[in-house]
């Protein structure tokens, strides 16, 4: 089912401000070095997909969908108090120099966090069932194609509830120059947890406030006051431009915990060694299956790349539960023909090499030579030909975060962030070693890789 099939109809908006204003709020929340350059690419949208509960008679499908509203929209206010630069916009502060200004949050003038309510005539089969993941998913998020340094006139955060005929879907849309993975899933469990606690201090007036405020893990929030960076153009728009992708086909492949596990123990076998990652082992698979898919020239280069979080590389490390974006690509780039005839554990070995060359030094020597040699923003953008990008992590808690309806049946994202071989890896449902990895591919190279026995033979199909 495609989105000019099934339409999904805004019922109301409203936009959310902290339960109670935090000090820090009338300060500017200054930008970092590397949330300057997060403002050329898309917001982060990752929602969850859940089935309805059963209904007694006693509750009605349009009381629960009230309850459940007024449950988030009072969760995320209490939210909000932890996170508040997510309430605010962007804003510029001019510097002496007339080509370039520097970025900020301003919580003062913005009328805070956005909530939406939809509906849809769609099922949840409509959305799991079929091979690809069908284009009205993008739908079920608010800031469509929004690029981050679009957040001085959008909210740097919404939340987009759509009741489904049998499920609900929860999306979230987060300006990536605020937050990195690791915090975008640190909000969304923490707005989880505030939600299910109102269950528990039910009854306990006195002292629910107090109760909710109080989060097991809350985030740190650097000080908001400094250091200042610039950025080396005058508007926030210039050499911004956005020019319109080609279609591309997104399809979730499935790979069990003992699939996992045997790609790991074949890769350090093949090496002679017991260092090689899960995840490195699954990213050597699909960074070769791809390329093979492609059917480029072997004498071509070929380049695997991924985010890499830096709060424990730095020095002193940082808490898990720093917000902000603290991550960095981590790349390795070899010929085609090296990475279609040498053994899958040559491969492997050369993606933990570059993570472990990825030290706190070399985290801070380039980001003190980007301070010295800014480049326009433009130069930032993700995408390339002969790429495969590994976005996200099986290690962030997404099935974690429930609101009174189980466990999740699905993550799904939105448009933002999507090129041809741009490849998500998320936690598989069932748990253990399960990875599932959402896939986008030119129609062409997806075919390829849907015809590809040894990459196939590896995908299960249970999701």
């Amino acid at each position: 089912m495609d989105s000019s099939s099934s339409e999904v109809r805004i019922i109301s908006k409203c936009f959310v401000k902290p339960k109670t204003i935090p000090q820090k709020w009338k300060e500017p929340y200054h930008f970092s070095p590397t949330d300057h350059i997060m403002l050329s690419i898309h917001y982060i949208q990752k929602g969850l997909l859940f089935l309805k509960p059963s209904f007694s008679e006693s509750v009605k499908p349009k009381e629960f969908m009230e309850t459940l509203l007024q449950k988030l929209k009072d969760s995320l206010a209490i939210a909000l108090v932890h996170f508040y630069p997510l309430a605010g916009r962007l804003s510029t502060l001019k510097t002496d120099n007339s080509r370039s200004h520097s970025v900020f949050v301003d919580c003062n003038n913005s009328p805070g966090a956005r909530f939406i309510h939809a509906e849809s005539d769609l099922s949840v089969s409509d959305i799991l069932g079929s091979t690809y993941v069908p284009l009205v998913v993008q739908s079920l998020f608010d800031h469509h194609k929004a690029l981050n340094r679009d957040g001085y006139t959008m909210s740097l955060l919404s939340i987009k509830v759509t009741e489904l005929v049998d499920g609900v879907f929860i999306g979230l849309s987060m300006n990536h120059s605020l937050g990195d993975g690791s915090s975008f899933w640190q909000f969304f469990n923490s707005l989880s947890e505030i939600f299910n606690s109102q269950e528990e201090t039910i009854g306990n007036n006195n002292n629910n406030n107090n109760a909710l405020l109080c989060l097991k893990n809350p985030p740190i929030i650097r000080e908001a006051t400094g250091p200042m960076y610039s950025l080396p153009f005058s508007e926030p728009n210039e050499s911004l431009s956005q020019s319109e992708p080609p279609v591309l086909k997104e399809r979730m492949f499935h790979f069990s915990s003992e699939t996992v596990r045997s790609l790991k123990s074949k890769a350090n076998q093949e090496c002679g060694t017991t260092m090689i990652s899960s995840f490195q082992a699954l990213t050597a698979l699909i960074w070769r299956s791809i390329t093979r898919a492609r059917k480029l020239p072997n004498d071509q280069e070929t380049t695997c790349r991924f985010a890499a979080g830096n709060r424990s590389r730095m020095n002193p490390p940082l808490p898990t539960n720093q917000f902000g974006v603290y991550i960095s690509l981590v790349k390795t780039t070899t010929k085609i023909g090296n990475l279609l005839e040498n053994e899958f554990g040559w491969i492997a070995l050369k993606l933990h090499q570059a993570v472990t060359e990825h030290t706190g030094e070399k985290i801070s020597y380039e980001i003190d030579q980007m301070l010295k040699s800014p480049l326009p923003l433009q130069a930032y953008r993700l995408s390339n030909l002969n790429i495969v990008h590994m976005g996200s992590s099986p290690r962030f808690n997404k099935y974690g975060s429930e609101f009174g309806m189980g466990k999740a049946v699905a993550v799904r994202s939105g448009y933002g962030g999507k090129y041809d071989g741009k490849v998500s890896a998320y936690p598989g449902r069932q748990g253990g070693a399960s990875i599932d990895l959402e896939v986008c591919l030119l129609p062409e190279f997806m075919e390829a890789l849907e015809s590809d026995q040894e990459f196939m033979s590896l995908v299960s199909s249970s999701t």
